[in-house]
């Protein structure tokens, strides 16, 4: 049996890979929650939830104990990196051979946007710490569209991305790949570009998003100064609202458009379309 740890196991792509690995012959998923006690759900079958937390070493060596493959998942926080290169060493310390990291498309260019710059400098980590691993550095989550920017009341999707393209991906195709690179050889020292089938724009999903609802939404174009603003007066700390901002200039640009084949070569099935996505959550925006 091989034992995984999955950190972030109730967030958006954790939880995923929870789902996707939940089941699988020869695996035993640990699950990396704050409260096993209060994660019940997660339990049943390979998975069983194990207490933990970044900031206490003792739990993260217990975490790690027996693990041979670890998903790794590092907060949203300005010392993402030092939090991450713990577990790095702990998970080194405790025998672990591989690591599948979740990091962001870009992250591997140099001179990129700070959110890029965080998760090269613990890929570099991990790289530096003799472990084997594999990068899978996706472009902007279809979730996102339900999470943090969904139609408002009013129907409006307010962002400052002018008329600039995305290839979004759905988690459950990351969670894919994830589960692949984690229960399969062949991927050890890789890093991998993952997007969805096509680049759209925030005008083109709020249409989709109407479709698939039935209520009507729009996309308005937000001058980057007023969302600096609005994100600020929202209380987020100005590092965050920098760093969103720098992220937001990149979409706005167009750089996010590319579209890669990764999905399908890894998993052997292609990535799930907007309309497909849309479709299947639906009722998120009803």
């Amino acid at each position: 049996m091989t034992t995984i740890l999955v950190t972030g196991a109730t967030g958006t792509i954790g939880s995923q890979v929870v789902a996707a690995l939940k089941g699988r012959n020869g695996v035993t998923v640990r699950a990396a929650v704050r409260s096993a006690a209060k994660a019940e759900a997660l339990k049943g079958g390979n998975v069983t939830p194990v207490d933990f937390e970044y900031t206490k070493p003792e739990l993260l060596q217990k975490a790690v104990a027996g693990v041979e493959k670890l998903f790794l998942v590092t907060p949203f926080a300005q010392d993402q990196v030092d939090l991450g290169a713990r577990l790095v060493d702990a998970a080194k310390a405790a025998g672990v051979k591989h690591i599948v990291k979740l990091s962001a498309m870009g992250a591997d260019y140099e001179g990129g946007i700070q959110l890029g710059r965080w998760h090269r400098t613990l890929e570099r980590y991990i790289q530096g710490s003799g472990l084997t691993y594999t990068f899978l550095r996706p472009n902007n989550f279809m979730e996102n569209f339900i999470n943090f920017y969904p139609p408002g009341k009013d129907g409006n999707i307010y962002l400052p991305w002018g008329q600039g393209a995305c290839s979004f991906i759905a988690g459950s195709d990351v969670a894919a790949v994830a589960a692949v690179a984690l229960t399969s050889s062949g991927h050890e020292n890789k890093g991998y570009n993952l997007t969805g089938p096509e680049a759209f724009t925030i005008g083109q999903a709020a249409a989709t998003l109407s479709e698939v609802s039935g209520k009507k939404a729009n996309y308005v174009d937000v001058p980057e100064a007023a969302a600096n603003k609005a994100m600020l007066d929202m209380g987020m700390p100005a590092w965050m609202v920098d760093a969103m901002m720098e992220l937001h200039g990149i979409d706005k640009a167009g750089y996010a458009g590319e579209v890669t084949d990764a999905v399908r070569k890894i998993t052997g099935r292609d990535p799930v379309s907007f309309a497909g996505f849309a479709r299947q959550h639906a009722a998120s925006w009803k």
